[in-house]
Order: C-alpha cells, then sequence, then structure tokens
C-alpha cells in the first residue's frame, strides 16, 4: 500500500512540475534568447544519456575497436548524416550491434 502511494505521490509531482511550466509559459513573455537556448534541452540530455552508454565500460571510458557500441553508433551516426532518417538509423545501429554481438562476442 506504502509503495501505491509512493508511486502516486510521484506521479501527481511529475504532473505538476510539468503543468506549472505550461501554465507559466502560457501567461508569461520568454525572452527569445530563452526560447533559442531551450530548443538545445533535448539534444543536449539525449546526447549526455547516448554519449554514457556507448563510450563508458566497467566505468572507464573505452575509445578501443573492441567496443562494439561505439563501432555501432559511428555506424549509425554515418547512416544518420546521409539519410536523416531517425528510425533508419535507430534500426541500423541496433542491427550492427546485434551483428557485430552475434560474431565477434566471445
Amino acid at each position: 500500500m506504502i509503495l501505491l502511494l509512493v508511486l502516486a505521490a510521484a506521479g501527481l509531482l511529475t504532473f505538476l512540475t510539468r503543468l506549472s511550466f505550461v501554465a507559466l509559459l502560457g501567461r508569461v513573455e520568454v525572452p527569445a534568447v530563452l526560447v533559442r537556448a531551450l530548443r538545445f534541452v533535448p539534444p543536449a540530455v539525449l546526447s549526455a544519456i547516448v554519449a554514457n552508454e556507448v563510450l563508458v565500460r566497467d566505468g572507464a571510458v573505452d575509445f578501443t575497436t573492441g567496443n562494439l557500441r561505439l563501432i555501432a553508433a559511428a555506424v549509425a551516426t554515418a547512416i544518420a548524416l546521409f539519410t536523416r532518417n531517425v528510425f533508419l538509423t535507430i534500426g541500423a545501429g541496433m542491427a550492427a550491434l546485434w551483428t557485430l554481438q552475434a560474431v565477434l562476442a566471445p
């Protein structure tokens, strides 16, 4: 029962936090420089998550050719640059990683 209450409270807090921004931005004139800066928040957050997952192995940065995730990320980056297609990029990256793991993993 306590777990259910904690989950409900966390959900309510998350909802109210997001609602406060929507309600605030609907009533307050936001400076153009802030609007431009906020456009960079999602790519920055996603980059931080992806970079950590791709580059860090066993608590250390791994730039070696044995880092299969790094190789798959390079394939996905090349696909993204040439096609500009998000779904094809994700699919190619996943396929590259799975193929590399099947062929080269011990």
